[in-house]
C-alpha cells in the first residue's frame, strides 16, 4: 500500500516509520501483533490488510481455524486462550472505544506496560492502515481473498 502513500511523501515516510518499529521492534510477540492486526482488519472490514496480516498469521503460527473464526467475527470462547487477549483487546478497543480493566490487566500482565502501549499502537497504525487502503480502494482482485460477509 505504500505505493499509494507515496503520493504524500512525508506521510509515508512517517508512517513507515512508526509501522517498522510495530512489525519488527515491538514489545509484543509477533504471533500476538498479528492477531490484533487480524482482528483490528476485520473491525474496519479492510480486506487488503485482513489478506496480507493473515498470511503472516499462519507464518506465524497461528492456525487456519483460528484466522477463519477472526474473519466471520466468532466468539471469543472458540479460540484457543493463547489467542483470546490480542483480539479481544482490540474488538474492545475498535467497538466499545476503550478497554475494560479485565483487558487493560490481563495485557499489561502479559506484556508489561510498554507491550500495553505497543498493543494500542500497533491496533491505532493499522486502523490508519485500514482506512487508507478502504478510503483509496485498495482491495485484493481476487474475490476468493476477501472478507466474508457478516452481518
Amino acid at each position: 500500500p505504500f505505493s499509494i502513500v507515496m503520493h504524500s511523501p512525508e506521510a509515508a515516510r512517517r508512517i513507515s516509520h512508526l509501522g517498522t518499529y510495530l512489525r519488527f521492534e515491538s514489545a509484543i510477540p509477533r504471533r500476538d501483533s498479528e492477531l490484533a492486526i487480524c482482528a483490528t482488519a476485520r473491525e474496519f472490514d479492510c480486506h487488503h490488510e485482513y489478506v496480507a496480516h493473515a498470511r503472516l498469521a499462519r507464518e506465524n503460527g497461528i492456525s487456519d481455524g483460528t484466522i477463519e473464526l477472526i474473519g466471520r467475527r466468532g466468539p471469543l470462547e472458540e479460540l484457543p486462550e493463547d489467542d483470546r487477549l490480542p483480539v479481544r483487546f482490540a474488538r474492545e478497543l475498535l467497538r466499545d472505544n476503550e478497554l475494560s480493566d479485565e483487558a487493560f490487566n490481563a495485557a499489561r500482565e502479559r506484556y508489561g506496560e510498554t507491550g500495553v502501549i505497543d498493543l494500542t499502537a500497533t491496533i491505532g497504525y493499522y486502523s490508519m492502515m485500514a482506512c487508507l487502503l478502504n478510503g483509496l480502494q485498495i482491495i485484493p482482485p481476487d474475490p476468493a481473498n476477501r472478507l466474508p460477509s457478516v452481518q
